[in-house]
């Protein structure tokens, strides 16, 4: 990184990133009550509460969303007339999956072949230290020159849409020019990225029943109607040979013009096994980021330790479908519906629950902070210049912010580039992508207030 005063402020606020990220770290704020506990997620919430306090923010409030969690709110004001940039990043973490698969335990912060590992380094709680890092640069080098407003949910990955709740029934207290979600990551480890699009989604549940109840296969299969594998075949529907979405209604064929995926790197990031195919066709990127994609999150039928040989009455299954830009999720969600429905074999009875969902986003990339972005990666990042990709994954709070505030600019960066395996065991936060993104967002203030 070249030396400049932010940027050597920046690299000497790292041990204390460090220290800050391991406290963070160590809460287990899994917004899922059922099995953690909600202390956890409340002494996080006045974890980053402390802090925007001691960084001089005024307003510093907990609030109390509709889903029974809290997210965290403060006001930092700048010059007089300065323009408003909202930060945004989430405390809460998935939970930590299966403890045993995890080399180091996934509430420590442990730095291991020079990454940090621990649930939330990377998704989202190092994004509030990204934050904070940032602003206390600007505080070292002549000031912060925008008024700041900071958010960090207390239920993103849940989905419940607490804070989007709160927000459309207190319109004016996340309202700016410019907004900051960072949530997002580089499209690899030392390339910066912002986020362009992401795919909105769709969840699911359906059911086949055939029987008022099991009959013995023996005396009965053959002709008795098995509910099992009728819904094998329905969701077999969904998808073409090649593995491509085929939903009645859809033509996946849209295509991505911006930074491509070589399909070598996509193989690794994905840690796909050697001689399995890749799904779909066109591009990667196409794929990914332009198309709808449809996964069957889970079946309920019985295990196969301890199966009789019955033929089944009832199965259901959970069904998610990522709906890229372009697309309206009301429509999709109809389209996935009907589909169903419609495949369903042998006259069986079928119905469907709609769960979830949320709509796609595209930003303007044109906008004048897109341009205060990119100038600042590029000193941040020297000799790279700022890349635009998609993501398919959701952000619904995203739409909403759109919708409340349809003059506002938004930006999607963070720390979840693919060797972070967010979600999954081992999850980890590269300090110096931490680094880089902490001078490129205080940059940006500075570049941005200027325009």
């Amino acid at each position: 990184m070249s030396s400049n005063p932010v940027a050597e402020t920046v690299a000497s606020l790292m041990p204390r990133a460090r220290a800050e990220l391991t406290e963070l770290v160590a809460f287990k704020s899994v917004a899922d009550f059922d099995q953690f506990p909600k202390s956890e997620s409340e002494a996080a919430a006045r974890w980053v509460a402390d802090a925007l306090t001691a960084e001089g923010f005024e307003d510093v409030a907990l609030l109390d969303t509709p889903d029974g969690t809290q997210s965290v709110y403060g006001y930092l004001p700048g010059p007089a007339g300065a323009k408003t940039v909202l930060l945004y990043a989430h405390y809460d973490v998935q939970p930590p999956l299966d403890e045993a698969g995890w080399t180091t335990p996934p509430f420590e912060l442990t730095e291991r072949d020079g990454r940090w590992y621990g649930r939330g380094a990377a998704d989202c709680k190092g994004g509030v230290i990204m934050h904070l890092l940032a602003l206390r640069a600007l505080k070292a080098n002549g000031g912060v020159p925008v008024h700041v407003k900071f958010i960090a949910e207390g239920s993103e990955e849940q989905g419940t849409g607490g804070l989007e709740r709160y927000a459309e029934a207190h319109p004016a207290l996340l309202e700016a020019d410019t907004i900051v979600i960072g949530d997002a990551g580089n499209f690899r480890v030392g390339l910066p990225t912002v986020t362009a699009t992401l795919r909105g989604m769709t969840m699911m549940r359906v059911q086949v029943d055939t029987l008022q109840g099991n009959l013995h296969s023996g005396q009965f299969g053959g002709a008795a109607p098995d509910a099992l594998s009728a819904l094998i075949r329905v969701l077999d529907s969904l998808r073409a040979k090649d593995g491509t979405t085929t939903i009645d209604g859809f033509t996946p064929d849209a295509s991505w013009d911006g930074l491509q995926y070589d399909e070598e790197q996509f193989r690794k990031d994905a840690k796909v096994l050697d001689g399995v195919e890749l799904i779909g066709d066109g591009t990667v990127a196409d794929r990914i980021w332009a198309r709808p994609a449809v996964t069957v999150l889970g079946i309920d039928c019985p295990p196969v330790v301890g199966a009789t040989p019955s033929v089944q009455a009832s199965a259901r299954a959970l069904v998610s479908l990522r709906v890229p830009p372009g697309i309206d999720t009301d429509e999709a969600t109809k389209l996935l519906q009907a589909h169903l429905e419609t495949h369903t074999p042998w006259g069986a009875r079928v119905s469907t629950e709609r769960i979830g969902q949320g709509q796609p986003f595209s930003a303007d990339t044109s906008s004048p902070a897109y341009a205060a972005m990119a100038d600042a990666m590029a000193v941040a990042y020297p000799g790279q210049e700022m890349q635009y990709a998609g993501q398919g994954g959701s952000i619904p709070l995203c739409n909403t912010l759109a919708a409340l505030y349809p003059h506002a600019e938004i930006l999607l960066i963070g720390l979840s580039e693919p060797e972070a395996q967010i979600h999954a065991v081992n999850e980890s936060v590269s300090p110096q992508e931490l680094e880089r993104l902490s001078v490129a967002e205080a940059l940006f203030l500075r570049n941005y207030a200027a325009s």
